[in-house]
């Protein structure tokens, strides 16, 4: 991000110049592009194949300084939404350990496909306590269509609905004695957006979007 010029280093040690083809800030991908052959590559595997305890290696530069550092894990849960972020959705979380340097680096699968990029991880909690083990890759097949779309487009559009909601669950529904058991919950609708364009108020409840529903 705010990057001019930008270098590939390869692992031996020779350097390219490299194009910024586009960014994504919100899934924090981009994609560059460098001349000539390339030394080598890796696979993207199928992340959704991925199951909770399955073993996973993390490879990365910790602190800028540590090239090529190898750490082990296992997948902790998938579909994770970041706690407080509308960015990071639907992340594989894992506890290979990776520290700052390590963003952009490869999750891999014992097979060696690549099965997430990695991201982000949680220091510490809302209180300033440790905390340990609670790391997030953004999964492989949300990379390739990034990736697909940056390429074609060199940006990539989101739909923008224009709510803040809670989803529904059983609580929920008994709380507020709602009338269905799925869906979401309108709490806010921003001024100027498409769903307060379109009439959608706090309070109301959405049960599908175009046909599909909300479980």
């Amino acid at each position: 991000e705010g990057g001019d010029q930008f270098e590939v280093v390869f692992a031996d040690g020779s350097v390219r110049d490299a194009e910024l083809v586009g960014a994504d800030p919100l899934a924090d991908l981009a994609v560059v592009r460098v001349d000539g052959d390339l030394p080598g590559t890796v696979a993207l595997g199928d992340s959704d194949e991925l199951r909770p305890g399955q073993p996973v290696l993390a490879i990365g530069s910790p602190l800028g300084a540590f090239t090529n550092t190898v750490t082990q894990g296992i997948v902790s849960a998938i579909g994770r939404d970041f706690p407080g972020s509308n960015t990071y959705t639907n992340l594989i979380q894992h506890d290979a350990a990776i520290n700052p340097g390590n963003s952009g680096g490869p999750l891999f699968d014992f097979n060696g496909d690549v099965v997430g990029v990695n991201t982000l991880g949680i220091p510490t909690g809302d209180n300033g306590e440790p905390v340990q083990g609670l790391f997030f890759a953004i999964p492989a097949n949300t990379v390739k269509e990034i990736a697909a779309e940056l390429i074609e487009n060199g940006e990539v559009i989101y739909p923008y609905f224009g709510i803040e909601f809670n989803s529904i669950t059983q609580d929920v529904v008994a709380e507020l004695d709602l009338p269905v058991d799925n869906g979401v919950l309108v709490l806010n609708v921003p001024e100027g957006g498409p769903a307060a364009e379109a009439g959608i108020e706090p309070g109301d409840v959405i049960v599908s979007i175009g046909g599909v529903q909300i479980d």
